[in-house]
C-alpha cells in the first residue's frame, strides 16, 4: 500500500508537467503529491511494510517531484541571481557529500535527518505562499535550513552517524 501511495507521487510529479503552473489542477496535483509523501512512511511503518526499496522509491518519488516542480516553476518566478548562487551552493555541498560517501564506503544512503524534513516541508510550502510573501523572504527560509541541512548531512556522512527520523 504504502509503494502504491509513493507511486502516486510519481504519477503526479509527471502529470504535473501537462498543466499550467498555479492553476487549479497544479494545486490539487502538487498538494496530492505532498500529501503522498507525508503518508506513505507512515503506512509502510503502521502496516509492518517498512523496505529498503520503499525508502529508496519514496526517495526517487521525491527527487522527480521536486525536478519537476523545479522545471514547471523556475520558468514563472522571478528568480534573482543570488537565490541562483545559494541554490548552486547547496547543491554542491550535497554533491561533495554524495561522492565522499561513495568514493568512501561505495555506497548512497539518503539522510532522512529532521532538517531535511523541515526543508522538505518549507520547499513544499513555498509555492503555496506566494501569493502573499515575496519570494526573496520565503526563499532565504527554506534556502538557511536547507543550507545548515546540507552540512549536517555532510557531518552525518563522514561520522557515519545513523539518523533515526523516519523517511
Amino acid at each position: 500500500m504504502a509503494n502504491i501511495i509513493t507511486g502516486v507521487r510519481i504519477l503526479c510529479s509527471m502529470a504535473l508537467l501537462f498543466v499550467p503552473p498555479f492553476s487549479k489542477f497544479f494545486y490539487v496535483l502538487y498538494l496530492t503529491a505532498g500529501v503522498s509523501d507525508m503518508i506513505d512512511g507512515t503506512v509502510a511503518r503502521k502496516t509492518g511494510k517498512a523496505s529498503e526499496f520503499g525508502s529508496k522509491f519514496d526517495s526517487i518519488a521525491d527527487f522527480l517531484f521536486v525536478a519537476v516542480c523545479l522545471v514547471k516553476l523556475i520558468p514563472v518566478l522571478d528568480i534573482e541571481k543570488w537565490l541562483y548562487m545559494w541554490i548552486a551552493i547547496i547543491g554542491v555541498i550535497k554533491a561533495v557529500n554524495i561522492v565522499y560517501e561513495v568514493k568512501k564506503y561505495k555506497r548512497i544512503v539518503f539522510v532522512h535527518s529532521v532538517l531535511n524534513k523541515i526543508t522538505g516541508i518549507l520547499a513544499f510550502v513555498l509555492p503555496l505562499t506566494l501569493r502573499f510573501i515575496e519570494l526573496r523572504y520565503a526563499a532565504a527560509v527554506v534556502c538557511t535550513i536547507a543550507t545548515i541541512a546540507a552540512i549536517q548531512e555532510g557531518h552525518y556522512i563522514r561520522n557515519q552517524i545513523k539518523t533515526d527520523f523516519p523517511s
